[in-house]
C-alpha cells in the first residue's frame, strides 16, 4: 500500500496475513458450530477421512431405521407400528395391544407399557450399537479435533498478537482520520512552548449530540508568564464544566496525534492532565463527597509539575461557604507560585469572592460565561468572555428548574438581605428578615478578606454623650456591659 504516513507505512511492513492460520480454521472448524464443545458439528466435512466414515455410517444406520418402518408395516400388516428411540432404551419398535397378535416371532419384548408394547429386533439391535458407537465416537474424535486446532492456534499467539496490536492501532488511526473529516478538525501545532492556544475549540462529543440548540466554539489562551490561571465564574448550566472539559479533550486529542475539534490549535506539551471534576461520595471506604473531593485536590497539588494541565471545577463546595472559599482560594495561591507547582490551569468556581486574586497574583485572570437577562429570565450565551461573573444567577436557574413561586421570591428577599449586608443592633446579618419590615440598624459591607466592625465600638460611638442623663448614661453602662460580657 502507497500510505504516505510513516506510521502507517510501518505498521504495514510488519504485517502479517497469518495465511496458513486462516485456511486452518477455515478448512477445519464448522461455520455454525454448536455453543458446547461436546455436542458434535464442530468439524467440517472433508477435514477428517475417519470423521466423516463414522457420518457416512451414522447417516446411513439412520436412513435404513427410517426405512425399517415401512418394511416392517407392511410385513406385519401393522399400519400404526412405529420406530422409535430414547436415551435411556435406544431404538425400539412400539405396537399397540389390541395388534400383539400380529407380531411376528422374530420380535423380543423390551418394554411393557398401559396401551403399548415395545420391542426390537436382531437387525435393529444391530443398526442400533453401529449407529449409536458411531454417534459417540464422532463426538470424542470431533473434541480431539478441534484440540488439535486450537493448540496449533495457540503455538502462533505471538504473531496473532502482533497482528492484533497492528490492526487495533490502525482501526485508532482510521477512526480518528474519518472523524477529522467529518466533523472538520484541523491540525494542531505541537511544541515545547508552554501556551495553550486554541481559536474556537468544541467539545468533540457534545457538539454532535442534538439538543435543540447550536453548539458555540471557545477561544482559550493559558501560558505560564501571564495567563497561568484562569477563573471561570457564571451561572449554573451556563457551560463552564463543558468549557474545562473541551479544553482537556482537545489538549490530549493533540498529543496523541490527533486533528483537533477548533479552528486552530497551538499545543506546549503537558506532561499529565489533572481534573477535579464532578462530585461523588465513597461509601464503602466511609468517605464523604468533600473528602474525596479534597483527596483528590491533594493528589492534584502533591503530584502536578509546572509543565501540568489542571482543571478544577467547583474546589471547596463540598463544605461551608467560609471554609470553602478559603480552601479555593490557598489552592490557587499554591498553584501560582512557580517555585511550588506553577501549572497552567482552568478553575471554574461560583465563590465571586476568587475574582479579587486577579488584583493580588499577577498570572490569574478572570473569565465567565456570558447570560443576557430578559423579564427576570435568563438566556444562556455559551461564550466565555474576559472578566468575573457579576452574580451566580441561582433563583433564575432554580426558576427554570421549576421551584414555587412563593419560594423563589422568599429567596429574593435573602438574598438581597445578604447582598445589601444588612445587620442587625448587635452587627449580624438580618438573613431572616423580611423586606418590608423597616428597623433603625448599623450597616456595614461584610467582606470574608477583611475585618467586620466591632459592635461594641459600635455601640460606644454611637453614644450622644452631651445629652444624655446621668439615668441614661448608668443604663447604657449596663447595656456596655453586658455586651463585653457575651
Amino acid at each position: 500500500m502507497g500510505a504516505s504516513s510513516g506510521l502507517i507505512q510501518r505498521l504495514l511492513n510488519r504485517w502479517d496475513n497469518l495465511v496458513e492460520i486462516g485456511e486452518l480454521i477455515e478448512k477445519g472448524i464448522a461455520d455454525d458450530p454448536p455453543p458446547g464443545l461436546k455436542e458434535g458439528g464442530l468439524i467440517k466435512e472433508g477435514f477428517n477421512e475417519e470423521l466423516d466414515d463414522l457420518r457416512k455410517i451414522s447417516k446411513e444406520g439412520k436412513d435404513w431405521i427410517t426405512r425399517l418402518e415401512e418394511i416392517e408395516q407392511q410385513r406385519t400388516g401393522i399400519n400404526s407400528l412405529k420406530v422409535r428411540y430414547n436415551k435411556i432404551y435406544g431404538y425400539y419398535i412400539e405396537v399397540t395391544k389390541k395388534n400383539l397378535p400380529l407380531v411376528p416371532e422374530g420380535y423380543l419384548r423390551k418394554q411393557s407399557l398401559v396401551n403399548t408394547e415395545r420391542f426390537i429386533s436382531p437387525e435393529l439391535k444391530e443398526y442400533e450399537s453401529k449407529i449409536l458407537g458411531a454417534e459417540e465416537r464422532i463426538i470424542e474424535l470431533e473434541y480431539e479435533i478441534f484440540n488439535m486446532i486450537r493448540e496449533e492456534v495457540a503455538r502462533e499467539g505471538k504473531r496473532i498478537q502482533q497482528v492484533a496490536r497492528i490492526i487495533g492501532e490502525l482501526d485508532v488511526l482510521f477512526s480518528l482520520a474519518e472523524a477529522a473529516d467529518r466533523y472538520n478538525y484541523v491540525r494542531p501545532i505541537i511544541d515545547e512552548g508552554d501556551s495553550i492556544d486554541i481559536i474556537e475549540g468544541r467539545h468533540p462529543v457534545l457538539e454532535q449530540v442534538d439538543g435543540g440548540e447550536r453548539f458555540i466554539p471557545n477561544d482559550t489562551h493559558i501560558d505560564c508568564h501571564e495567563n497561568q490561571i484562569l477563573i471561570i465564574t457564571g451561572p449554573n448550566m451556563a457551560g463552564k464544566s463543558t468549557y474545562l472539559r473541551q479544553v482537556a479533550l482537545v489538549v490530549l486529542m493533540a498529543q496523541i496525534g490527533s486533528f483537533v475539534p477548533a479552528k486552530e490549535a497551538s499545543i506546549g506539551i503537558v506532561d499529565r492532565i489533572f481534573t477535579r471534576v464532578g462530585a461523588h461520595d465513597n461509601l464503602l471506604r466511609g468517605q464523604s463527597t468533600f473528602m474525596v473531593e479534597m483527596n483528590e485536590t491533594a493528589n492534584i497539588l502533591n503530584n502536578a509539575t509546572s509543565r501540568s494541565l489542571i482543571i478544577l471545577d467547583e474546589i471547596g463546595r463540598g463544605t461551608s461557604t467560609f471554609d470553602g472559599v478559603s480552601i479555593a482560594w490557598s489552592v490557587v495561591e499554591h498553584i501560582h507560585d512557580s517555585d511550588r507547582l506553577g501549572a497552567r490551569t482552568l478553575f471554574a468556581t461560583h465563590y465571586h469572592e476568587l475574582t479579587e486574586l486577579s488584583m493580588i497574583l499577577k498570572r490569574v485572570k478572570n473569565y465567565n460565561i456570558a447570560v443576557r437577562e430578559w423579564n427576570e429570565e435568563i438566556i444562556f450565551l455559551r461564550k466565555i468572555v474576559k472578566g468575573g461573573a457579576d452574580k451566580s444567577y441561582g433563583i433564575q436557574v432554580a426558576r427554570l428548574a421549576g421551584l414555587p413561586a412563593e419560594v423563589l421570591k422568599r429567596a429574593k428577599e435573602v438574598l438581597m438581605n445578604l447582598e445589601e449586608s444588612e445587620l442587625n443592633e448587635i452587627g449580624m446579618p438580618k438573613l431572616g428578615s423580611k423586606k418590608h419590615i423597616h428597623e433603625e440598624m448599623t450597616t456595614a459591607q461584610l467582606s470574608l478578606f477583611t475585618t467586620p466592625p466591632d459592635p461594641l465600638k459600635e455601640r460606644i460611638r454611637g453614644i450622644d454623650i452631651d445629652n444624655i442623663t446621668p439615668m441614661e448614661a448608668l443604663k447604657k453602662l449596663h447595656e456596655i456591659k453586658e455586651m463585653a460580657k457575651g
